[in-house]
Formats: structure tokens, sequence, C-alpha cells
């Protein structure tokens, strides 16, 4: 099927359907990647490394240590080889194409785009003639298509989707969206209301077919992706193993969409559903969808998240497990709930219009999501505890490949989450360098950001306009600066700041107002104003509630968005025999962790040490550096804790 549009005039068509959107259902529209300039110091840099020495990881292990791209030769060979590695692999392929589509268009990475190329001419021959494509069943035994709602086929067809989408709009190549187009056509043709039932165990073709929506505004994969929802609830699932086993619940498949109020089973599967939940309910202004995901997000938010964003605490089903159930050490946290976490958020805040929404995607972003990569960019946490007796260390690689790919994606489309519109009033959601340009209803905006975000609160910001325009600018007052760390009572501060954010418009002192957690001015503006935009950033003690038995009378250290954690490597090797008790000081010292500048909190601390006899211990007071939860065990494995005791009786030498 071809687009209804030039490709010359593809990035005004990109904004034509944001507008379109903005009129319907949407508070906010985010603006697209590809209208997106990132310099930022914190986030430049890691792009560039993902754009490089992540990806490369990624491209040598697709095609020299795994048969990832092997499987889609064979299958255009059509010799009878054997299918190598897990069923779902695919996908893995296709997310790193993702990737690397924003990084071309972020960093004018050429190799990059060869290489996608190169992938996409063996992908594309790999296709079957009805537009079937999957190299696991096509070289096990096509007669088993679709004969199994757990084999991931539509999950590696979505995820085929969303990278072709990201391909297009950020080289204006059509080949692979064409293949992804005849894929989502044959999906169309077998499944749907009269065809056959179908209901995901992987979701994410839900949100994939939405962003297919947006580009070709082809109804039909609207219906599919409600209708993909709708199936879910009703006992439809795939022979009674399905139905009698804890699948239903690990899949989010107890109850219809609508009526769900929990979230249950298997976190990334969770994200990807309510992500696409949230947006069929943009497009369609389906009410009781967002009444859903209020009703599951307060859930997840008020009673299932870690401190770091992180969500998912059972390594068993690698999900949810009851309320309250938040354990440090064996935390599961995976890194790609963490990015499902970003997604689902996101559309909320563009739902809703509420600043709350991106409170909780930032904290994800900086902490739970980010701390999967590491600082060289080429090792990778699975999960994410927020603890260690020093077990844990980073991999070059999994088995199951989906989290290199899956931050790697993350970081380089930072750009997707920056800024957001509706009609004359731009939204400044995540205080990133950068610049963009917005179409308002008197002519083209020009808006550029400069800040040392996350270390220091101070945005000063720029508006580029040929004739004087009148609009509004939002900037978000983050939760932490207003005292209150998340959304709900999970966690609190431990005391209260009185500074307020300040906001300056060539140099003067505004008074602003404020709506659903933005700071908004209104003006008539004209070019070369700028604004300046002061957070307070004091060191904040956390706790949490009662309920995490775990974290009782224990603290937490954040400084802006930034959750910070005690690691050995910094303490003379240890980090489980630090105390914090409630009168503690804490400071911040610029450090360097290999080659990453940040700035670490310090403080004058009790330490239990064993006593020059050997047999007693006695307590000492030394110099503590706290440093980025992020940035733990980038050089080897020792002690680590997010949580740290404020008495002696808590202390857990062996955790």
């Amino acid at each position: 099927m071809a687009l209804k549009i030039p490709l010359l005039l593809l990035s005004f068509s990109i904004l034509a359907n944001q507008v379109r959107a903005q009129e319907a259902n949407l508070k906010i529209s985010p603006i697209n990647f590809s209208r997106v300039v990132i310099n930022d110091d914190f986030w430049k840099p890691k792009i560039d490394k993902v754009s490089t020495a992540t990806l490369a990881a990624c491209i040598y292990q697709t095609e020299q240590n795994t048969g990832r791209i092997r499987n889609f030769e064979k299958v255009a060979r059509k010799k009878g080889e054997l299918h190598e590695g897990v069923f779902y692999d695919d996908s893995d392929v296709y997310k790193a194409i993702e990737a690397m589509a924003y990084a071309i268009k972020m960093t004018g990475n050429k190799s990059l785009e060869t290489k996608a190329d190169e992938w996409i001419d063996k992908i594309a021959a790999a296709q079957q003639p009805d537009g079937y494509l999957n190299t696991y069943y096509t070289l096990t035994g096509l007669d088993k298509r679709w004969s199994d709602m757990d084999r991931h086929e539509d999950y590696c067809g979505g995820h085929m989707i969303e990278a072709a989408v990201a391909y297009l709009e950020a080289t204006g190549k059509r080949k692979f969206f064409d293949v992804a187009v005849r894929w989502a056509n044959h999906f169309d043709a077998t499944f749907g209301s009269g065809k056959q039932n179908w209901v995901t165990g992987h979701q994410e073709l839900e949100l994939a077919l939405v962003k297919l929506y947006r580009v070709t505004k082809e109804q039909k994969y609207l219906k599919l992706a409600d209708w993909l929802l709708l199936q879910r609830g009703n006992k439809l699932g795939v022979g009674a193993q399905w139905q009698e086993s804890n699948e239903t619940s690990y899949s989010q498949d107890l109850m219809p969409v609508k009526q769900q109020s929990e979230i249950t089973g298997h976190a990334v599967r969770a994200m990807y559903l309510y992500t696409g939940a949230a947006d069929v309910a943009a497009y369609t202004g389906d009410q009781d969808y967002l009444k859903a995901m209020r009703r599951v997000w307060e859930d997840v938010v008020f009673r299932n998240m870690y401190i770091t964003g992180a969500i998912g605490s059972a390594g068993s089903n690698e999900g949810f497990s009851k309320d309250y159930d938040l354990p440090n050490e064996h935390a599961y946290g995976e890194t790609c709930a963490s990015v499902g976490m970003v997604f689902w958020n996101q559309r909320m805040n563009s739902l809703t219009g509420s600043a709350e929404y991106i409170d909780v995607l930032e904290r994800s972003l900086y902490n739970g999501a980010l701390d999967g990569l590491s600082l060289s960019g080429d090792r990778f946490f699975y999960g994410n505890p927020l603890a260690s007796t020093g077990q844990h260390s980073r991999s070059e690689w999994f088995g199951t490949a989906c989290c290199p790919s899956n931050i790697s994606r993350l970081i380089t489309s930072l750009g997707n989450y920056v800024y957001g519109q509706h009609g004359n009033k731009i939204f400044v959601n995540l205080f990133v360098g950068s610049s963009a340009k917005f179409a308002l209803s008197s002519g083209e905006m020009g808006f550029s950001m400069q800040t040392s975000y996350p270390w220091s609160g101070n945005l000063v910001c720029k508006v580029s306009v040929k004739k004087k325009q009148t609009a509004s600018i939002a900037f978000r007052i983050p939760g932490w600066a207003q005292n209150n760390p998340v959304p709900g009572e999970l966690y609190a501060f431990a005391d209260r700041d009185l500074s307020k954010p300040e906001l300056k418009v060539n140099g003067r002192l505004i008074q602003y107002t404020t709506q659903d957690g933005y700071a908004v001015i209104t003006r008539q503006w004209k070019n070369g104003d700028l604004i300046e935009y002061s957070l307070p950033m004091p060191v904040r003690k956390v706790i949490g509630r009662n309920e995490l038995t775990e974290n009782k009378d224990r603290i937490a250290i954040q400084r802006g968005p930034i959750v910070y954690c005690v690691e050995g490597a910094d303490n003379q090797g240890a980090a489980l025999n630090i105390i914090a008790p409630s009168s503690a000081s804490f400071r911040t010292e610029a450090y360097t962790i290999l080659d990453e500048k940040v700035l670490s909190v310090v403080a004058d601390l009790p330490v239990v040490e064993v006593a020059a006899n050997g047999v007693s211990v006695q307590t000492t007071t030394k110099k503590v550096r706290a440093i980025p939860y992020y940035t733990w065990c980038n050089r080897g494995s020792n002690q680590m804790q997010v949580w740290l005791p404020s008495k002696v009786k808590d202390i857990k030498l062996n955790y």
C-alpha cells in the first residue's frame, strides 16, 4: 500500500497529524523526534555512545554471535535450514533498527544507515508472498503459524512496525515501511471481527498499529488495535492450558481492559498493553480506556513502584506480586519495564495534560531505565536491584536480549519526550539542552533550551520569531520541587523545603500561573526573548511508607530527578555498614566515575567496622560518598545500597 502523501511532505504530514490530534482528544501532543535537535551536555554524549558502542554491540551480537540475521537469510534461501535461537529473536533485530533510525537522525551516522539498509534488504527478502514474516515459524513449519498466542508472532510484527515507522520518519526511505504495511494487512485479513480470535500473549502490536494509523491515517489499523484490546479478558486464549494456568494473569487477560484496576503479571507486557490502550483512547476518545488507565496507574505508582521508577519486583514472573512488595537486593526491576514506564506515562500526559505523569516518566528515565546501560555503552543490566552484596555484574549480552536494544531505542529517541504542544501553547516536559520549531496560528516559533540539568536546575531558553506572536509557554514544575517526590504517598521527603521555582523573562522576575503542574507564561513574544527558569535542587532525604518493610527506618537520597546510592568503590570497599541518622547533613561535590562527570553527595556518617581486637565492632565517623544510582557497578562488582539505615540495629552487613 502506498502512502497517501509524497515523501517530501512527510514532515508536514507529521505536523498536520499532530494538529488534528490536538483538536480531537489529546491535551498535549508530543513533538516528534525528527523535529528536535538535542545538544545537551548530559544526554548528547549518551546518544553518541549508543550510536557507536551500544549499537556496535547489538550489531555484533545480531550478526556474528547469534543467528538473528542468519535466520532471515535462511528464509530467503528456502533450503530447509534450521532456525537458530528463540522464537522471539526477530524482535531484537527490529528494535535495533528502530534505535538506528533515531541515531541516524540525531547524529547523521551514515555507517548506521548503510547497515540498517543491509538488514532491511534481508528482512524484505524473507517476507512471504501473503505478507507473513516470522523466521521461527517459516523455518520450523508454515502450518504452525498463528497456532500459539504466546509465541510472539504478533509481538515481533509490532516491533517491526515501530521500527519501520521510525525509519521512514528518520530517513524518508519506505522499503521497510512497505514490508511492515504488507505484514499488517496480512494480520488484518486473518484476525478481527468475524474472523479468527486472537489474544496477544506479549502485548506490543496494539501500540504499533496506532503508530501505523498515525502515519497512514488508515482507519483499519486503529480499529484493529482497538479490537485486540477488546479481546482480552473474554477467555479466548488458545487451549485449556492458557485458561487453567496463570497465563491469564501473567498476560493481563483476567478481565476486559476497560474493567481493569490492578497491575498484574509480567511488567513489560503490562506496560505495552496500557501504552496501547492509551494510544487507542487518544484517537477514539474512548473514556473507558482512560478511566481504566488511571486506576491501574494509581495501583502502580501508589503501591508498586520503586524509588528509582522501576517496576516489577518479582523475578519469578518478571513482574508484580502483591502491593508494597518491593524488596531491594532481590528487586527485579527489568530495564525494559522502566522503558515501558516512559512510554506509558508520556501517553497519560498527552491524554490528560497533567505534569505528574512526566514526573514519573523522568524518574524512570534517569534512574530505573538509564541504570540498564553501562557508562561504556557496551554492558547491560537486565534487572536493576537496589542493594547488592557484590554478586551483581553487568553483562555483554543475554540469551533473551530485549534490554540492550530497548534501552538503545529509548535513549536515541529522547527527542520524542522533551516538548509538547496544544494549539498556541508549548509545553517543556523534560529539561534537556535542545531546540525545536513549533507551528503556531500566527507563524512559526523557534525555541532553544540550554541547561546543565540534572546537576543544575537552571535553564536559559530563547524564543525566535519573525514577528511578534502571542503564545503560552508551560514549564513543568517537578513534584520534587514541590516537596512531593512522587504522586501519591508511597514516598515522601523527610523534611520540607520552602524554596520555589522562579521564572524570569529578559532578566525580570515574573509571576506565572500554575496549571496541571506547569508554570505557564502567556504573553506576546518577540524575537530574542530570553526565559530563565530556576528549580531549587537541595539534597533531600526520602522515606517510604510503613508498608515497605525493608525500608523501615531507612532513607534514600535524592537531588533533583537523580536517586543516589552508596557503592563500595567509593567507600573503602563497603556500602552495607553505613548509617544515615536523621540529623545527617549532606552536601554535593563534583566527582568523576570513569569518564562520567557527576555531582556526588557526601556526608560525615557513622560507619560500623570490626575493632582492632578482631572480635568486636565499633562505630567511627567517616566521609561517605553517594553517587547517582545509574552509575553503579561500572567499576566491577561490589557492595551497593540505595536505602541507608538510620539506626545501628538495622545494619545488615550480609543483607
